[in-house]
């Protein structure tokens, strides 16, 4: 994890100071310039990762200084702006590196040549663009990031912080109330700091499967970002309009939104890794009530790309010794979608509680729908798998049900169209009527995703001839796409998962022992698969409708009803107030940052606009003229996916280290001191924290497949012990709480007894909580905490943090006393 710290002892290339000429501008000792990363490159020779950023500033020119994470090798870039002209002029000596003392001496000569000298303003870690409201452009730089998961040897980070700079040296803050103060404003709202990520050496914006057919056709990764996720395209169009093609993304970073976490299933001293990426579309962006159905261009509200990755990490990269670079055999993914309903469709949000859905365009032919389904066949090929989890009974109030008919009725149109083979596959479940009876959820989308998975496979990698690629998709909607629909993907994930570690060798695929209930709920694997199921439902309803999930797989399995209703009814509220009071700035930043909004002294300012239709419909002239027929709707060379994506891989190059993936010098740190404790691998979340050795559990089985039902201990176990005066010495061992380790070797615990004991022979002060002795009491009390499963994760945390209430207050009480 990157933190301020390691910003800190992050050293500077820095000029020297005019106040001190006679003193060397920096020191540069001995070890860094001997630290190297093999041969100097040269002019075309290699591609070097930039990791670090430092920004200079003159009076007409802003220098950004690049290096890679250990500071050995560097480039420089200009950004020049010509007000006259408002042009942005960006210069660089593409692929020319400079040393660290190369670099410092660039450095002086420029400070020592302008007028006014070069002053350093910002460091970052990332680059995400320029952008202009009304007049002056703006540098947009990733300033504190987090690592959030590892692919491939690449990390993948989350951003913490960002950081907007002007160009214009002679910036003066805008006038209050002024266009430009107003936008500027906006686009704070949007906080950047929450659910971006990025990567250096990983394309996060394509699946692995795209990624890893890319690079064994090319045999080197070259860029080709999916345009959909990228969610700063915009701030990127001024360095792309300069034809720097591939160049653009060695300084800039994309990013996506939406969410991605990466767990460990430990297994006899083997760990795979489960990695869950959620990727939102830019298109048609925004909040609940404001952005619903489908646009004129195809796009649907709330679209996002769910991918599970499932991997075994006994070797670090995608490379393999034995089958070739980029073959591996130890990764599999799982792709799955959702999106609303495609068909034209709005709800008045001054209406509330409940607002009656509005069907907003008959359309009989079904265009946009044809463009959207089309555009799926694009991106996925055929079969395509729909799953409708909306209410189909009759309502007091006809909205949901109304709804479903014109669905159903445009699936029908648009397949008496589709050859057999590639008709659309619908799936009607009215899951909120069955959970509301205590009917089976569980069971109809599981045999749904069981079929689902078996027509369009997954993704399993390797050589041309051993390679599975996952040939279509599951696309699943609720109203929402929110509650019902997060409990399905998990639901389809889990049988995902099943097939995954099958392949992998580390489940049994036998026709004795295959099947779903061979990964039981409530098993270690499957509860980390449910907690990241869980903070991905919740990240994505947050970013959507302004809260929690309302409805949980807890709420649809019915554990722990009391507290889930509950939960569900605060949620319910905090998504009612955001809908009401909060939706519509979220808008308007959303469509200030992607560029949808553009300033224009002759057009609506953005907070003036009544609707934002104008700005998520815009066809231009050449569209309407290249209108789809009615018909023939859809592309055929889209069904052939997968021969397009084999193409080219059938050369097998034996793995070398080869510069063309820089995957090693990102992922271990050389000549770098290093605890375990810092390194992400050994702090990720893990089944290994389930583990515990309580009632009816062999202390010895640690399988993570293994259901474990546990019922913890009630809170009043640590007050009802029977007064007994038992000496220290006959106090039994305490289970442990991970295999092979002892809690009377634990440190805390040693002090403890030691405490104890001497409570016992001296006239220490006891606290004057009971009559029994230190011994008798504490020892109920550490025996109940030791029990107890704490989540050190950080959305965990926050949950715990507020909703443990009075329980929290008791156990700050018992911990101060057993302190």
């Amino acid at each position: 994890m990157i933190s301020e710290a390691t910003t800190e002892e992050t050293t500077d290339v820095s000029p020297g100071e005019k106040s001190q000429p006679s003193s060397p501008p920096i020191e540069v000792s001995d070890e860094s310039e001997e630290e190297e990363d093999g041969p100097m490159p040269t002019r075309g020779s290699k591609r070097i990762s930039l990791q670090r950023f430092t920004v200079y500033n003159s009076i007409s020119t802003m220098y950004i200084v690049g290096s890679n994470a250990k500071e050995t090798l560097f480039r420089i870039l200009e950004i020049q702006r010509d007000k006259d002209n408002d042009i942005v002029d960006i210069i660089e000596e593409k692929n020319y590196f400079y040393t660290r003392k190369d670099m410092v001496e660039l450095l002086n000569s420029l400070d020592e040549s302008i007028e006014g000298g070069i002053h350093k303003i910002a460091q970052g870690y990332g680059l995400l663009g320029l952008i202009k409201f009304t007049a002056d452009y703006y540098l947009c730089i990733v300033t504190k990031c987090s690592q959030v998961a590892i692919i491939g040897g690449h990390y993948v980070y989350h951003m913490d912080d960002t950081r907007l700079i002007p160009l214009d040296i002679n910036y003066r803050r805008p006038e209050k109330y002024s266009d430009e103060e107003k936008l500027l404003s906006i686009f704070k709202y949007l906080d950047l700091g929450k659910t971006f990520y990025f990567s250096y050496g990983y394309d996060i914006t394509n699946s692995l499967q795209t990624n890893l057919c890319r690079l064994k056709q090319d045999h080197q990764p070259q860029f080709a970002f999916n345009d959909r996720f990228v969610w700063n395209r915009t701030l990127l169009e001024p360095i792309i309009r300069h034809h720097w093609g591939a160049t653009t993304y060695e300084w800039f970073q994309p990013i996506i939104h939406g969410f991605i976490d990466q767990a460990s299933i430990n297994v006899t001293g083997r760990k795979f890794y489960i990695t869950l990426i959620a990727r939102r579309s830019h298109y048609y962006a925004g909040a609940r009530f404001l952005k619903r159905g489908i646009n004129l261009n195809g796009d649907v509200a709330n679209e996002i790309e769910t991918e599970q990755i499932v991997s075994d990490m006994l070797l670090t990269s995608f490379h393999d010794p034995n089958f070739g670079f980029g073959n591996s055999t130890r990764w599999t993914s799982y792709v799955q979608h959702r999106g609303s309903i495609p068909l034209f469709w709005t709800q008045d949000m001054n209406k509330l509680p409940k607002p009656p859905i509005e069907i907003s365009l008959s359309d009989p032919y079904y265009s946009a729908s044809a463009t959207h389904f089309n555009n799926l066949f694009e991106r996925y090929s055929s079969p395509i798998t729909v799953l409708n989890l909306i209410k189909t009974s009759k309502e007091k109030q006809a909205r949901e049900s109304k709804l479903n008919g014109h669905f159903v009725n445009c699936i029908k149109y648009l397949n008496q169209f589709l050859p057999k083979e590639n008709k659309i596959l619908y799936h009607g479940f009215d899951m909120s009527r069955h959970s509301k009876k205590n009917l089976d959820v569980i069971r109809p989308i599981q045999q749904i995703a069981q079929s689902s998975i078996a027509n369009t496979s997954f993704f399993h990698n390797g050589p041309p001839e051993k390679m599975k690629l996952q040939k279509g998709i599951i696309r699943t909607n609720c109203i929402d796409c929110l509650d019902r629909t997060n409990a399905a993907q998990f639901i389809i994930g889990k049988e995902a998962l099943l097939h995954q570690l099958q392949a992998l060798h580390l489940m049994s695929s036998s026709d004795d022992t295959a099947g779903f209930s061979q990964l039981e709920y409530d098993s270690d694997a499957v509860n980390i698969l449910t907690e990241m199921f869980h903070d991905h439902g919740d990240t994505i309803a947050i970013q959507y409708g302004g809260s929690n999930l309302v409805n949980t797989m807890d709420s649809y399995r019915r554990i722990n009803q009391w507290s889930s209703h509950t939960r569900d009814i605060l949620n319910s509220v905090k998504r009612i107030y955001s809908n009401s009071f909060m939706d519509s700035i979220r808008q308007e930043a959303i469509n200030l940052f992607l560029g949808n909004y553009v300033y224009d002294l002759n057009r609506p300012k953005l907070w003036e606009l009544q609707t934002d239709f104008s700005l998520h419909n815009k066809l231009a002239v050449d569209d309407i003229r290249k209108k789809i027929s009615y018909i023939h709707w859809y592309n055929e060379n889209y069904f052939h996916q997968d021969q397009k994506l084999l193409a080219g891989g059938d050369e097998t190059r034996l793995w070398t280290h080869d510069s063309t993936d820089s995957w090693f010098n990102e992922c271990y740190k050389a000549k770098k001191f290093q605890s375990f404790t810092e390194v992400f691998q050994f702090s990720m979340n893990s089944t290994s924290r389930y583990f515990s050795a309580e009632d009816n559990v062999d202390a010895n089985d640690i399988n993570p497949f293994r259901s474990r039902k546990r019922q913890p201990p009630p809170v009043a176990a640590a007050h009802s012990a029977k007064p007994r005066e038992p000496k220290v010495t006959d106090i039994t061992p305490i289970s442990p709480l991970s295999f092979g380790v002892s809690e009377e070797n634990k440190q805390f615990y040693s002090d403890y007894l030691n405490y104890a004991k001497l409570g016992e022979t001296t006239s220490v002060p006891q606290p004057q909580v009971s009559h029994l002795s230190t011994s008798a009491v504490d020892k109920d009390v550490y025996n109940y905490y030791s029990a107890m499963q704490f989540s050190s994760r950080h959305a965990d945390s926050r949950l715990y943090g507020q909703y443990c209430g009075l329980e929290q207050t008791q156990l700050e009480a018992e911990d101060d006393y057993f302190r």
